[in-house]
């Protein structure tokens, strides 16, 4: 059994990464810790876990976490980053759900985060984890970058086009909307009930902070920097992320096939039939991404469909992912989960 601890369990994530955790076969919980809830039982804040985890919320200083194989942290920004060295020196596997090692480039991640980092040689080492694209860098990884829930459905779909080379890279564009729990759950206006309902909106047009990060996974695959205007949305919705990609065609390509062979061994990338159109509701709480590729009236200009779960397949789905791949166990184990509907 996998020993298991996580460092703060008391947000969306959080509680999303518990259920999935409680349901593995492989994993056994040993801290679950909290600096404002140490001593409440687990089930007492979130009774959708009673008789599944049966643990208290423990202060960080008092959770024996150098004894766990693998520890996640589902923290805000620039949490992970002060406590991972030790737990690495100690042996332990970290799992970051936040964005602190995700940014190979120290001085751009301060500039977007606003904070100095306190571990730039974790940065060095840290493996991106998208498994599909570093399947193979992730089974050897110490510390694991899990990728933001924007720069998942962004990257999955893109990819194929960018690695085959049949896009301007100049001239990427990303329609990306997200459900209100991707705000995380603390007290905020905007994310009450009477101001996110019946509306829709913009935000964080002059630039976002997943931006970077998706820029970055982007520039790899095509071996070269690449051009992107990303622009996220507020949707009235709890869960989900829909992201409308644009980009330019250089040469004829058959793209249903493209993506087809792309993701024919993946597998939590679905790859719908010719003129779907893949909708959040079937991803929800699933760590799948389905994808629909189009070429409005046959024109130069791509529309591809990207839909994940912001909490599953966008943060604690992927993490658990993640986790069996550096572990060797079966990928899917703990994760095959039918969409819940409606």
């Amino acid at each position: 059994m996998i020993k298991v601890g996580v460092v703060g369990g008391t947000g969306y994530t959080g509680v999303e990464l518990l259920r999935l955790l409680a349901l593995h076969p492989q994993v056994s919980l040993t801290a679950i810790t909290s600096r404002g809830e140490a001593g409440l039982p687990v089930a007492d804040m979130f009774p959708s876990l009673r008789k599944r985890v049966d643990l208290r919320f423990v202060a960080p200083q008092d959770a024996a976490l150098t004894e766990c194989d693998v520890v996640f942290f589902a923290t805000p920004n620039g949490i992970a980053m002060k406590q991972a060295a030790e737990l690495v020196a100690a042996g332990v596997r970290v799992i970051d759900l936040a964005a602190d090692f995700r940014i190979r480039d120290v001085a751009e991640w301060q500039k977007w985060y606003g904070m100095e980092h306190a571990a730039p040689e974790l940065v060095a080492e840290a493996v991106y984890g998208l498994p599909e694209v570093n399947r193979e860098q992730i089974r050897k990884a110490r510390v694991l970058a899990n990728p933001g829930c924007y720069p998942t459905a962004v990257q999955l779909g893109f990819l194929p086009l960018v690695e085959a080379g049949l896009v301007d890279t100049a001239s990427l564009i990303a329609d990306a909307k997200s459900g209100v729990s991707g705000a995380g759950r603390k007290a905020e206006v905007h994310a009450l009930f009477s101001e996110a309902a019946d509306s829709f909106k913009a935000y964080g047009v002059p630039g976002h902070r997943h931006l970077p990060e998706i820029r970055q996974g982007l520039a790899r695959a095509a071996g070269a920097p690449v051009g992107l205007t990303f622009v996220p949305h507020l949707t009235p919705m709890i869960r989900g992320i829909h992201a409308t990609l644009y980009a330019q065609l250089k040469t004829e390509v058959d793209l249903q096939a493209l993506f087809e062979q792309r993701y024919a061994s993946e597998p939590f990338v679905d790859v719908l039939p010719a003129g779907a159109h893949p909708e959040t509701r079937s991803v929800r709480a699933s760590n799948l991404c389905r994808i629909a590729v189009h070429r409005p009236q046959g024109g130069n200009v791509v529309v591809v469909l990207s839909v994940i779960d912001n909490l599953v397949k966008g943060a604690a789905g992927q993490a658990v992912q993640n986790m069996n791949i550096m572990f060797g166990l079966e990928e899917s184990l703990g994760l095959d989960l039918v969409p819940v509907s409606p």
